[in-house]
């Protein structure tokens, strides 16, 4: 079942939900301070890099790499956890695909 919901994911609503979780941790100095640590990106090009689809897709992961903050990610904006695993897909594709 994974399957039908991942294909009914669109590439426009994975950068919406990217594009919200990437303001959601913008609140967040603390977070967003160790995101651009392990992105490796400045707080000035935050606003270029987020036209990146790969970008948002790391935001994503960066999300699904820490469960409580997945979690209270998602509890926070209705956002079910498997939709955030959907979404960094439809961006990107399987990671498997790049190995």
């Amino acid at each position: 079942m994974l399957g039908k919901s991942a294909s009914a994911m669109t590439y426009e609503k994975a950068q919406e939900i990217a594009t919200e979780a990437l303001l959601h941790l913008s609140k967040d100095p603390e977070q967003v301070g160790r995101f651009l640590a392990v992105s490796g990106i400045g707080p000035e090009s935050i606003r270029d890099a987020a036209e990146e689809p790969g970008f948002l897709a790391g935001v994503l992961e960066y999300f699904m790499s820490d469960e409580a903050m997945l979690l209270v990610y998602c509890e926070n904006t209705g956002v079910r956890p498997t939709m955030i695993a959907a979404a960094r897909f439809a961006l990107v594709g399987d990671p498997a695909d790049y190995a």
